[in-house]
Parts: C-alpha cells; structure tokens; sequence
C-alpha cells in the first residue's frame, strides 16, 4: 500500500466478502479481519489480491508471533534499503537536472541534452515504484496517490521530450529560466519537475517509513522483553534449560538474580526485589516472597527464586498487553473514517480537477505551458497520503508510550471517551486502598512493652490463615525475623485465636472473648478501640498471662499515591466519587485521607452499577476505575472503564483501558495521554486537510511550479509523522511509590511494597 486509497481500495474488497468485517490500517500496513467459519484465510488473501495487492495472514499463536515479527523486521529493512538505494541515486542524478534548469549561468551549449541523460534514469527507474502501481490500479479500474505521481511524471516527461525533439528546445545554446509558478512561454521543458518530484516523493516516502519504524518501536520492545529460555526444576532436584515454549502450567522454575522471570507464576522459595519498570514504568523494585505473584519478563533484582509456573504463552500479562496495544493500533477513530471517506473519493477528484484546470487555462489562451504546468503541479500537490496517516501514525506512537508507563488502551474510540469525562468513579477497595490489611498502630497498656507485646502477639496469629492475622504476622516478621512457635492453638470462630507461646498463654480477638476469659480491658485500651472503630478500622485486643496487654490496630491502608492521584484527577477538570461497599463511616474516614468529597457507601455489587446509571441519569460523563469481578459490569456500564491490572481478568476484559501498575496515579497518565493522543490526531488531521485545501487552489491558479508542489507535498507527510513522534516524549506526572516513601516513613514498609 501507498497510501490511504490503497487502505480503503482493499476494506472494502474484503467486506464485499458475506460476514467479514475488514479494518485496514495504512501505517501499519495491516488488516484486522473477523470472518465466518466458512471462510479461509485463503479466501481473504484472494480477495486482497483481487484488489491489486498482495497479503500473508498473520499466525495467533505467541510462539509464532517472534518468528512473525522477525520475519516482517527482515522484510521491512528490506524495503527500506531498497528505498533508500532508489533516493539516493535519484537524489545524485536530480541534483544537477535542477541546477541546471533552475540557474541560467550554468546553461552551457547542449545542457539541455545532459540534463534529459540524468532524468531519464530518475524518470524511468527511480518512479518505477510509482508507475507500476499506477499501472496495476488501473487494471482495475481505481486510482491512486500512485496514479497522481506517475501521471504527473510521465506528463512533464513527455512534454519535455516533444520541446526537444518537436518544439525547439534542443537547439545549441538555447537557455531556460527558473519560475515558481507556472511557465508561461512555449519553449519550456519541464525535465527538472519530472526529476525532481520523484526525487523528493522517494524521500517523503523514506523518512516516512523510518519514522513509522521508530512509532512501532515501543511495541517491538515490549514483544522482545520476554525471556527465550528457562531453567526448569524436575522433581528429582535437577535444573534442565528449555525452549520458553516447553514450559507449562505448574511447572517449577528458577530464576537467578538479574535473569528475567520467564512467565507469570507465584514464588515458592526464596525472597528477592523484582524490577517491573519496564510494563508498569515504576522504578521502585518490588519486594517478593513466597506466596507472592511475579509477572513474566521482569527482572529478578536480588536473590534466587523458585517459581510455579501460573499462566504461559497468550495468556500471560505481556501477551495480553501486546495484544492489546495491537488491537488498539489497528482500529480507527471516528476522526479518521471521516478522513477515509474523503480520500477515497479524492484522488478521481483530483483527475477531473486537473484536466479541468487544463481545459481552463487553454481556453483562456495563456499557452499550453502554463495550461499544461498548472494541470501538473494539481496532479502533484493533492496527495492524500497525509490524511491517511494522520490517525494511525499518533495511535502507533500514543499507545506504545502508554505500554512503557503500564497504561494499554484498548482501541481508538477510547481516546474519544477520555475528552468527554467529567466524573470518575472510585472503587475504594485495591484502588483507592491497598485491599490487604496491614497493621498500622500497637497500643501497649500503660507501662508495656510495644515490641513484646507485637512479638508474642504475631507469633500467635502466625497459625491463624485469617487476613488480619496474617497482617500482625507479616508485620512482625518484618521486625523480628523468625516467630516463636505456638502451642495448644485453637480458633474461636467469629472471636479471635487462643495459644501458648514462649510459656505465656495468650488469646487476641474481640473483647468478648477476653470476658470469656474473665478479662477487662483498661479505660486506656477501651479508648483505643473505639477510636479505631470511629476511623473504620479493625482492632484486636491481646492478653495473656490474666492481664489485658495491648491493642493492635489493622486496616485496608490507603496506597501512598492516592491523594496525589485524585488531587492530579481534579486538576484535569474531574470530581473524583468515591464507591464502595464498606460501611459509611469507613469510606469517609478513607475518602478524607484522599481528598474525595462525594462518597456512595455500603453499595452491593450490583449497585455498583445503579450507583454509576444514576450519575449519568444526572447529566455526568463518568469513568469508572475498579479492579475486582464485582466491579466488571460498572466498569461496562461506565462512559469509561479504567481497570487495575493487579485485578481480576474480569475487570481487565470489560474496562477500555487497563493500568499496569494497579497504581491510582496510572489513572492520570492514561487519561493525559489518551487526550494528548487525541489531540495529536486532530492537529494531524487538521494540517492535512489545510494543506491541501491551501495548496490545490494555488496549483489550479498556476501559482506553484510542479517540482515545488512535490517537496510540499513530501513534507506535509513528514510533517504528520513527526508530529506525531512528539508523543514518544509524553511523560508521567503521577509520583511513584519510591518518591512518596518519605511521607509514609511512619507506616510499615511491607504495605508500600504491597501497594505497588
């Protein structure tokens, strides 16, 4: 394909088909086909090449995909070479053909017969590309850019071949002056227009194919992040390296420090830090141990790790967001079909313009050069390949910048969306918070010892599988190292836990079941409960030994970025919501820890989704930003849906877009850039269109000379593409968990991590 007409030429070829649905993707140079099962590819690839072109149906399978991608790489360097070779001895033979045309002290005796040796060759074999495509259109009956470049060519060529044979041109001493508008005497050749248009055409086309290269590099990298092989476990204790594509589900595996982690799966031995910068753009390495879920082609940063294989092949987190930034790259805008609409009618507009203006200026007797340059340089000037690269180039570029700060979106409409919102909705649990427990105070009696107390206290919830147990035990192991063993445990269903540990027989629970144990709590302690209750948190009194000795206080914390997040949300013109199921007075506890002054409490899964129809019944434009099952439907049922990608696949597949990081400031930089990106287009599509409709009208008035008309028309495409690598600098303003460390020295440092 050459440009936007090739694009819609070939779409609608393949939804001429019964039940396909066709997308053609001009910078890609891709088409995204659903077809019914009576089909086969084959019949597709038919179809293309019953358009004039040629297609290869793209294997699905992971393991194919490098071996696909390689193989389009070698291809597409390919081209590119055999582009660059065509400009540069085009560019070596046009230079002197236009200097000499354009600079009448240069015009020796015979020049004109050199400058017709040089431009034959750039003429004939530099536009080849372009004629044979021509060509080929018009086999079957359509027209092109191609059709453009090589009518106008040919027609300068041919012209200039009749003044030097026919016209008087090739008389000895004959000279030529150079004009930027149309010539106006007979004697006229236009040698260094043919010439030159190729030549620059050929260099449009390069650098526009270098910088659609670079646009896609993104994606290439996150494609090439994967690991290529795996030390496997057997059962006998030995290590076997193996193919990543041998591995399987359940599989153990080893990972050494600085190896990547070959796919996603869950520690069982060994504590390491894991660098996940590079699919969810944070710094911060994560601290893992056993029981904690890697995620494939991060970067094991510190010990060695056995790991159980979880998911392989498409379904791990990496295919999944390639396949996403894939989809999402392939589809169109609505901004864009309108540019396809009017492109695929343009070019046989352009024909009709061009002979009109020929017709015009012969009848207004100004002479056949300036009749037959005017006509030309309309050919030249009205390329509509700037508007079909407006949209895709800015998507290419827009969404593998999102890939590298962990924000995928999940097609162009989004970008749409993310302009119209003016309200986001906020689930409280793994959004807002981190959704684990973690032990935030030790209220020791008058006169206790706060480390014994949290060390006799975590030993015996140790046993327990409970979460707020398992928040004490983690937050005591952090500080202590190894727990002392307990002794005679038991649980009290709905009360708390009872055991001996060190010689000392403990119970933690409730305040009942202290009184079962015939135990007061002191006013002091009594206090500290009800404050944690008052705040929405969870309290376990501890006793041991007769005595009442402390009161440990746990809660689901808030992530260290969320204030920051929502204070960046209101800033971009949103009112943040808070949703949630937990009880009023812990939301608003969370709510003003966060800065959020609308809160919809003690909401049920499914009024989730009521909670969000009666915003939009309000007039609002809502997002939706969750991250557990219960929060699929909202997430569909919202304007926009933002999923966490620490949460549930449910979530993921309904949400139209997807934040790596399961931070709420990735939140920020998806709406930032998935607006930005939006722009980009608009500004795209905006100059190409006045481009032409600036340009056309001069050409039509004989107002540009046709070589000028193709480096203008060279440019405008360069010009689209460039601006769209502009995104390629688009950057995060959320902070990072490691920048926030400060302000939260005084919680425990395992909730920073787990909020990461």
């Amino acid at each position: 394909m050459t440009c936007s007409s090739c694009a819609n030429r070939i779409e609608r070829k393949l939804n001429k088909l019964d039940g396909v649905q066709a997308t053609v993707n001009f910078a890609l140079e891709t088409a995204t086909v659903s077809y019914p099962p009576e089909l086969e590819p084959a019949d597709l690839v038919a179809a293309v090449e019953a358009a004039g072109y040629t297609a290869t149906p793209v294997r699905d399978e992971p393991a194919a995909a490098d071996g696909d991608a390689d193989e389009g790489d070698t291809r597409g360097d390919g081209e590119l070479r055999s582009l660059r070779d065509r400009l540069l001895y085009s560019a070596v033979l046009a230079a002197p053909v236009i200097a000499l045309s354009m600079i009448p002290p240069l015009q020796f005796r015979f020049w004109q017969w050199l400058v017709l040796a040089l431009a034959a060759p750039v003429v004939v074999w530099g536009g080849w590309p372009f004629h044979k495509a021509a060509a080929k259109n018009l086999r079957h009956g359509t027209a092109t850019m191609d059709t453009l470049v090589s009518l106008g060519t040919l027609a300068a060529f041919g012209w200039s071949l009749y003044a030097l044979f026919l016209g008087g041109m090739g008389e000895p001493g004959m000279t030529m002056s150079f004009s930027f508008t149309a010539g106006g005497g007979h004697a006229e050749i236009y040698l260094e227009a043919a010439s030159g248009v190729i030549a620059f055409i050929l260099a449009g086309r390069y650098f526009e194919a270098r910088s659609k290269r670079k646009a896609g590099a993104a994606l290439k990298a996150l494609l090439e992040l994967g690991a290529r092989d795996v030390s496997v476990l057997r059962a006998d204790g030995r290590e076997e390296r193996v193919p990543i594509d041998k591995l399987a589900v359940g599989d153990r595996f080893v990972v050494r420090p600085g190896e990547k982690i070959a796919t996603d799966g869950v520690v069982v031995e060994g504590s390491s830090a894991v660098d996940a910068s590079m699919l969810t753009g944070e710094s911060v390495p994560v601290e893992v141990r056993p029981g904690d879920p890697v995620t494939g082609a991060t970067i094991n940063a510190g010990g060695r790790l056995v790991v159980r294989a979880t998911k392989v092949g498409a379904d791990t987190q990496l295919a999944q967001m390639a396949r996403l930034i894939t989809d999402a790259q392939t589809g169109k805008a609505a901004v864009q079909r309108l540019a396809d609409r009017v492109s695929g009618v343009f070019v046989p507009v352009v024909i009709a313009l061009a002979v009109a203006t020929l017709g015009f200026w012969l009848g207004t007797g100004e002479g056949a050069t300036a009749a037959f340059t005017a006509a030309v340089a309309v050919l030249v000037i009205a390329c509509p390949c700037a508007l079909g690269l407006a949209t895709p180039v800015a998507l290419l570029v827009g969404t593998g910048r999102g890939a590298q700060l962990g924000v995928l979106i999940k097609g162009p409409e989004v970008l749409e969306n993310t302009r119209r919102v003016d309200t986001v909705v906020l689930d409280k649990t793994g959004t807002v918070t981190t959704g684990r427990m973690a032990l935030v105070d030790v209220v020791p009696v008058d006169g206790g010892d706060t480390d014994e107390l949290l060390r006799i206290a975590g030993a015996l919830e140790n046993a327990s599988e409970h979460p707020i147990a398992k928040a004490i035990a983690a937050a005591a192991a952090d500080r202590f190292g190894t727990l002392s063993a307990v002794e005679g445990f038991a649980n009290r269903e709905g009360l708390g836990v009872e055991g001996v540990v060190d010689g000392h027989a403990v119970v933690a629970g409730r305040p009942a079941l202290l009184a079962d144990w015939a135990l007061t709590l002191p006013d002091e302690l009594v206090a500290a409960l009800d404050a944690a209750e008052e705040a929405g948190r969870t309290a376990v009194a501890v006793a041991w030994d007769g005595a009442a000795r402390g009161v440990l206080v746990t809660a689901d914390t808030v992530k260290p970025t969320s204030a920051a997040a929502v204070a960046a949300l209101r800033e971009l013109g949103l009112t943040p919501v808070l949703l949630t199921g937990d009880n009023e007075r812990a939301a608003r506890s969370v709510a003003a820890k966060v800065g959020i002054d609308e809160v919809i409490a003690g909401v049920l899964p499914a009024g989730k989704v009521d909670a969000v129809r009666e915003l939009q019944a309000r007039g609002k434009v809502v997002a939706m930003v969750g991250d557990g099952v219960n929060d699929a439907a909202a997430l569909a049922t919202a304007d926009l849906g933002l999923a966490m990608g620490t949460g549930t696949d449910a979530a993921i597949e309904a949400a139209d877009l997807t934040l790596v990081r399961g931070d709420l400031g990735a939140a920020v930089d998806a709406i930032r850039l998935s607006r930005a990106t939006l722009r980009t287009i608009k500004a795209n599509l905006f100059w190409a269109f006045a481009y032409n409709v600036a340009a056309i009208p001069l050409a039509v008035a004989g107002l540009l000379n046709p070589m000028i008309a193709g480096a203008a028309m060279a440019f405008s495409s360069v010009f689209v593409v460039g601006n769209s690598l502009r995104l390629r600098g688009f950057a995060s303003t959320a902070p990072t968990v490691g920048e926030l460390d400060g302000a939260a020295a005084g919680e425990p440092r395992r909730e920073l991590v787990d909020a990461k």
